[in-house]
């Protein structure tokens, strides 16, 4: 018999937890009856702070099944990336996934990542899915389709367009990922620096089973960003090269003022353009200090060693 754990992080997903663990039940019965080898499932969700009843979902079909279904409660809401990466270093499974709850990943796709990891003729240790089309407005799909294509010109690290945080990892692979305690993460980024073969599924996107989506535009631009600074050091070269761009105009109108000066006498009278080239250069200047403080940032977290999460509750 082999286990499978399965991450499920949770933000007031009070509607779809139970929901999650019925359909996906249903998938490890026809899994069963397909092999001659029996496959557990060791449900793992991660209750992030949720001020709904979800945690009472939790609680409730732990108590229905307490041999399958675990949870982990957190003192407050940490992110994704935090329950993440308590469902990592929790899950002791032979096979560890990583599902939303909302079955915007579909449960069925498991049957046949078991069979790419299983077959003897490959090497693969993980199979990752990559959503084609997604249920979300125009807006959302461009932005989206845009931080990939900047992400993968300016990371080192190639991310897959649209590629999902669902995935099914051996344990060489987990414990692999959990050799990188950073603070400031970003699972997607991470899953493809530690390597290792992967093969990816696509599938069709399908709408939320229930419920409403917790992020916000903003949200996402912010998670954005933080990933770019993650993988990157693009954004401090970049205003290194704006830094140096600004300071040789400066140089060549200084030498061109002199010459002036020197030949025809004066200058030209215009305080409104002075002061327009001032605050453009002061904005350059803010601009390359914020990049920098961005990073600053960054190592100043790092350097606390502050934990990932508080576990409040866990069972």
């Amino acid at each position: 018999m082999k286990t499978i754990s399965i991450i499920v992080p949770c933000f007031n997903e009070e509607p779809t937890v139970e929901l999650f663990y019925n359909t996906t039940e249903k998938v490890f019965k026809k899994l069963n009856e397909q092999k001659d080898e029996e496959y557990k499932p060791d449900y793992l969700f991660v209750n992030d702070g949720s001020r709904d009843k979800t945690l009472e979902k939790m609680r409730l079909l732990n108590q229905q099944h307490p041999d399958e279904v675990h949870y982990i409660s957190f003192s407050r809401n940490f992110g994704k990336e935090s329950a993440l990466a308590a469902g990592l270093e929790n899950a002791k499974g032979d096979y560890v996934a990583v599902m939303d709850v909302d079955l915007q990943d579909p449960p069925e796709l498991l049957i046949q990542m078991i069979d790419i990891l299983e077959d003897p003729k490959q090497n693969y240790q993980v199979v990752g899915c990559i959503q084609k089309s997604r249920h979300q407005n125009p807006i959302r799909a461009f932005l989206s389709s845009s931080f990939y294509k900047v992400m993968n010109k300016m990371s080192k690290v190639p991310i897959k367009q649209n590629v999902r945080d669902y995935r099914l990892m051996t344990r060489k692979y987990v414990d692999a990922v959990l050799e990188l305690p950073e603070y400031n993460r970003f699972s997607k980024g991470i899953f493809s620096w530690v390597g290792f073969e992967t093969k990816y599924l696509e599938y069709e996107g399908v709408p939320r089973a229930a419920g409403t989506s917790s992020w916000s535009l903003f949200q996402l631009f912010e998670y954005s960003m933080e990933a770019i600074v993650d993988f990157s050091d693009v954004p401090l070269k970049l205003a290194t090269l704006i830094g140096g761009f600004i300071c040789g105009l400066s140089i060549i109108g200084l030498i061109f003022v002199v010459v002036r000066a020197l030949f025809f006498g004066g200058s030209v009278d215009g305080w409104a353009s002075l002061v327009s080239i001032i605050l453009f250069l002061n904005g350059v200047v803010l601009f390359c200090l914020g990049i920098v403080g961005e990073y600053i940032s960054k190592i100043y977290l790092e350097t606390k060693h502050r934990p990932q999460f508080i576990i409040e509750e866990k069972k």
